[in-house]
């Protein structure tokens, strides 16, 4: 049993799923990994089913009836992981715009330096982006400098979704509480574990954009960032956090 579980959610990555979970299964730690497969009509959950045999009790799928949010994909991996004694939680994308060998830094942020919670930051050390074009890139530095500006959050990289949770952090969270759906959904629990005074530790990491299959941004998404954040500070201003 390992105490480490990557979650990743899916929806039409049959070109990465493959290469993603064969690579996260090749380092010594001994990940395991929980895919929340959205019914992806490309083929996707044949895929990493076709793979569970040849790593078995180290690789999961759960599957949902539809393209449900990112939000509620990972709620419902969070659960599984907390219900299945996983001790060190990852959020990680399919498609190696975060790279796999950063798993072992968040870990050791967390498991050997005390983080209860650890972001692979992309805007720690200035801007480590590749494959973003320049708009792109404005609009994620300015959305992160906004959420800091109404949160007061310090963290740098408050959008980041490569993670590492401590197992607490996910127990002392109000997982029916989480609203959010979108990217805005990082910002979120984020904010909830800065609320709770659980330390945080932003880790370096060089995000790259996919180079196989389509991204899934929208302009709902940036919408729900935007506004969702006044929201969800107002909000906070009447609700108690333990610490």
């Amino acid at each position: 049993m390992s105490d480490s579980l990557v979650i990743i959610p899916t929806y039409n990555e049959k070109e990465n799923i493959e290469k993603i979970i064969r690579k996260v299964f090749s380092f010594p730690k001994g990940f395991h990994i929980l895919i929340i497969e959205d019914n992806s009509p490309d083929g996707t959950a044949d895929i990493v089913k076709s793979l569970i045999p040849e790593f078995p009790e180290r690789l999961f799928i759960e599957e949902r009836k539809g393209k449900l949010g990112l939000g509620t994909a990972y709620i419902h991996g969070f659960r599984w992981a907390l219900k299945h004694d996983y001790q060190y939680v990852f959020e990680m994308d399919a498609d190696f715009s975060h790279n796999p060998n950063d798993l072992i830094r968040l870990y050791e942020a967390c498991a050997v330096n005390g983080a209860d919670l650890s972001i692979g930051s992309r805007y720690i050390k200035g801007i480590n982006v590749v494959n973003w074009p320049m708009s792109r890139i404005l609009i994620s530095y300015f959305a992160s400098w906004y959420v800091r500006l109404i949160t007061r959050m310090k963290i740098k990289d408050p959008t980041a979704g490569f993670k590492c949770y401590t197992r607490k952090v996910l127990e002392t969270i109000d997982l029916d509480s989480i609203r959010f759906v979108g990217y805005a959904f990082q910002i979120e629990m984020k904010f909830n574990a800065w609320k709770h005074g659980f330390k945080i530790v932003e880790v370096p990491i060089i995000f790259t954009d996919r180079a196989e299959g389509q991204s899934k941004m929208s302009k709902g998404i940036i919408n729900e960032a935007v506004f969702g954040v006044l929201t969800m500070k107002w909000k906070s201003l009447f609700k108690k956090y333990d610490t």
